[in-house]
């Protein structure tokens, strides 16, 4: 990131950590909306408020490719945060990533039912 983008990026970063504090996020909250901001700047190595939705949409799909569901999750709260009380922009990016759909089927169910049993 150029000097002066990473000067706003520091600006930017400083009034997400002052708006999560203001909001009450818990401590643990706190840590993973700060992380989403900063791993997306450092994907992009540019500073978020200059992101498409594109960009956007493509860095989510990665994370669904490369990391966990509970982490994709926190990223996208995070930056929906970002977005909304930082930047004050609409987060027009709320149905852009869902949970998997799960379909049991009655052997996976038997075989959880035997192993819970069986614990």
């Amino acid at each position: 990131m150029e000097a002066s983008e990473r000067v706003r990026f520091e600006a930017l970063y400083g009034q997400h950590l002052k708006a999560l504090k203001l909001q009450g996020k818990a401590p643990q909250t706190v840590d993973g909306y700060a992380r989403a901001v900063r791993r997306v700047a450092a994907f992009f190595d540019r500073c978020p408020d200059r992101l498409s939705a594109e960009d956007v949409k493509n860095y989510l799909a990665w994370l669904i490719d490369t990391r966990s569901w509970s982490l994709v999750k926190i990223e996208r709260c995070g930056l929906q945060f970002f977005y909304r009380h930082v930047l004050e922009r609409e987060w027009q990016w709320v149905e852009m990533v869902k949970a998997p759909v799960l379909i049991l089927t009655d052997t996976w169910c038997q075989v959880a039912a035997r192993s819970a049993h069986a614990g």
